[in-house]
């Protein structure tokens, strides 16, 4: 008989599949893409209500500077006189720490101020009669002047006959200088009007600035927003005095400059050339681009040598670049920077909103801005933990 040995024989292996790990793996993979879809929409309603709130803050922007445009006849006396009052905040101060009651502070500030725009009107009244008296001989030689130089210049097509028969003939100019003297006409009395307002908001709000501070920091109910406040309040007060101080001082030594530029190189009127150079000075960019534009063309209708003619200008310009970037930052130091960029935007859209008293303004409510947002968001330093 035989046996098999069960040692010498081979056996089969078995091959088992784990379906229960596999239909984990199913869930698991489930429910990561149900987590997904969950993830893509909680950032889709995110995404939605971004959009919607500044979808609202852009709506309240263009409604509230609507409302600004709207009411510009009464808006910009009003801002203009609180500018005013707050850049003679520090000297209010002083008058009330000397003992002066607040509506002798209100009536002794307010009489200063209409004293020097009495002053500086008064100053240009005499130059702007002269011009006007001499408007028609300075433009028969402005056209004696200009003509052979607008002739030489072929793709301007300008010739004598295009200021005899041609839009801009003598005829077409006297009708144009008539709708222009009935617009301005018509502008008086709203100037007026908003002269007046701005003298009484002027006084009005000296007279309450105290009260209206303490309303503003008393409307925080805790005492950290408080504090805040008041902070804030002093910080405008100081930044608007002490550059518009500064800036009155630095732009009145340009305007007598300018005016010994004027009259030692034969331009008529010097005064009035100081004068315009000291106002001008206060609208960054354009004042200056303006002022010198207008140098340049006084010297060419009074110089025959180019070179001669161009020197006001060229003076004029290198005293205001050295004025601007070497006495002016060296007074005032640097924590008062404005972005120049910055600036010239704000000139731009002011200028658009409210005109020129608008592109007076763009600068105060720059540092106004500048001021706040400095405060309300100081720069916080990190130090870096370094290895001992």
């Amino acid at each position: 008989m035989t046996t098999i040995s069960a040692r010498g024989s081979a056996k089969p292996k078995k091959h088992f599949v784990d379906f229960s790990s596999r239909r984990r793996e199913a869930f698991a993979l489930v429910e990561e893409e149900d987590a997904d879809a969950v993830d893509t929409a909680t950032l889709g309603r995110d995404a939605l209500e971004v959009a919607m709130a500044w979808a609202v803050i852009g709506i309240f922007a263009i409604v509230f500077f609507a409302i600004l445009h709207y009411m510009a006849l009464i808006l910009i006396p009003v801002t203009l006189a609180v500018v005013v009052g707050l850049i003679l905040g520090l000297l209010a101060d002083k008058l009330g720490r000397a003992g002066v009651p607040r509506f002798g502070i209100a009536v002794i500030l307010s009489s200063a101020v209409f004293l020097v725009l009495f002053l500086i009107a008064n100053a240009l009244a005499e130059p702007v009669a002269t011009l006007l008296r001499e408007g028609p001989n300075f433009a028969e030689r402005s056209y004696d002047r200009l003509m052979p130089f607008l002739q030489s210049q072929h793709w301007l097509n300008i010739s004598p006959a295009t200021f005899q028969t041609g839009t801009m003939s003598m005829d077409k100019l006297l009708e144009n200088s008539t709708n222009i003297l009935g617009v301005v006409t018509s502008s008086l009395t709203p100037a007026i009007i908003q002269g007046m307002i701005f003298f009484a908001a002027l006084l009005l709000f000296l007279y309450g600035r105290l009260r209206l501070r303490k309303t503003i920091i008393m409307a925080f109910p805790r005492r950290r927003q408080r504090l805040i406040a008041i902070r804030l309040l002093n910080s405008v007060d100081q930044v608007l005095g002490y550059y518009f101080a500064t800036a009155s001082v630095v732009y009145f030594c340009l305007g007598i400059v300018m005016t010994l530029i004027a009259y030692l190189c034969g331009l008529s009127m010097p005064v009035l050339w100081g004068m315009f150079a000291f106002l001008s000075s206060f609208i960054p960019f354009l004042g200056i681009t303006l002022m010198t534009i207008s140098v340049a063309i006084a010297g060419i209708l009074t110089h025959d040598a180019i070179l001669l003619a161009l020197l006001p200008a060229f003076l004029f310009f290198t005293v205001h670049l050295a004025m601007e970037n070497l006495i002016f930052p060296a007074i005032m130091g640097r924590q008062w920077e404005i972005n120049p960029f910055v600036v010239f935007l704000a000139i731009l859209f002011w200028t658009w909103m409210w005109g020129a008293v608008g592109a007076m303004l763009a600068l105060p409510l720059s540092l106004i801005l500048m001021t706040v947002l400095t405060e309300l968001f100081p720069e916080r330093k990190a130090t870096p933990n370094l290895p001992g």
